[in-house]
């Protein structure tokens, strides 16, 4: 009950100190009003101390001991000017996030700018109370700080509110702001450990492969992958070796395999997440055969095709599917 209630409470005062509704516009530039600073628990110790130091100066009548309190007591104000320079006006901007496979970790990249004739030291970035990323930023430079966060699910992922903080140079004042910048990864759904094997139909071979692999004229034989149809498993040379691997027949001509990797095709289940899966893992098995592949989901087609750009695009597909379309 009481976690709650400093949860809702933390929450509250992020929303406020905010001042912009998230996504904010970008560049976002961490001004006064939204740096706060309070002591640390180092900083509380250090006047707590300073405080039972002048208690026995006071009842000793040191003059020296009042000399060394007020000392220590204009050194820490100082480390509050200096803690808040530090993080005051600070520029950040989003970068890029590659996408991912669900199970991965989404890397967002924050870009920061110093406009200030002053580096800044020992600044930490974090989000979701992960492991903070410290950075240094020269004076008048940029500095790019990589945040990691579990993709836990396909499609987009949000970048969460990023907290900066810094409680340079003693660690007696912890000086911090929120920034809520608009960056988002794609996130593709997790190819399937276990996955039926690809779908070849009697019209698969027809076009060319990328590497002028065809079915024309036998060129070789090369170690068999999945995604190879059984049809050109060189069973002969197979059956020589003791304990060999499989061997696949090599063919050098303009033909080759293509395959439609199908949404009802797939093994009947109820799982639509699993026969994404099993899609995904098609397309990367195809993709590393060398096959040009085409997708059909129910909505979408994506014609024949091969290469990297269309393996993307056939993975942004699987990642955006919703309901029977993208």
């Amino acid at each position: 009950m009481l976690s709650t209630l400093r949860h809702r409470l933390h929450e509250t005062f992020v929303r406020w100190a905010l001042r912009e509704r998230p996504p904010e516009p970008v560049p976002i530039i961490l001004t006064q009003r939204r740096v706060y600073v309070l002591p640390t628990r180092a900083g509380v110790a250090y006047a707590v101390a300073l405080g039972v130091i002048l208690l026995g100066a006071m009842n000793y009548n040191l003059s020296l001991g009042h000399g060394l309190v007020f000392m220590l007591a204009g050194l820490g104000i100082v480390t509050i000017l200096h803690t808040f320079r530090n993080l005051v006006l600070i520029s950040l901007r989003p970068g890029r996030c590659e996408p991912v496979f669900a199970g991965g970790t989404a890397q967002f990249s924050l870009v920061l700018d110093n406009r200030r004739p002053d580096a800044r030291t020992s600044l930490r970035l974090s989000i979701a109370n992960l492991e903070p990323v410290e950075v240094d930023i020269e004076a008048r430079g940029s500095k790019v700080a990589i945040l990691g966060h579990p993709a836990t699910r396909r499609g987009w992922l949000p970048l969460p509110r990023v907290t900066i903080e810094t409680t340079w140079p003693l660690g007696l004042v912890r000086a911090w702001s929120y920034a809520a910048p608009a960056l988002d990864c794609l996130v593709y759904p997790a190819p399937a450990a276990r996955a039926p094997p690809l779908p070849w139909s009697g019209d698969s071979a027809r076009g060319t492969t990328r590497d002028g692999r065809g079915a024309d004229d036998f060129s070789g034989l090369r170690k068999h992958q999945v995604a190879d149809a059984p049809r050109h498993v060189a069973w002969k040379a197979v059956a020589r070796q003791h304990d060999g691997p499989l061997l696949t027949k090599l063919f050098a001509g303009a033909s080759a395999q293509q395959v439609w990797l199908d949404w009802h095709a797939l093994p009947e289940m109820n799982d639509s997440e699993q026969r994404l899966s099993i899609l995904a893992r098609w397309m990367l098995d195809a993709d590393a055969a060398g096959l040009a592949w085409g997708l059909r989901l129910p909505g979408l087609q994506l014609a024949q095709n091969q290469g990297q750009e269309h393996l993307a695009a056939g993975l942004r597909a699987l990642a955006l599917y919703r309901d029977g379309t993208r």
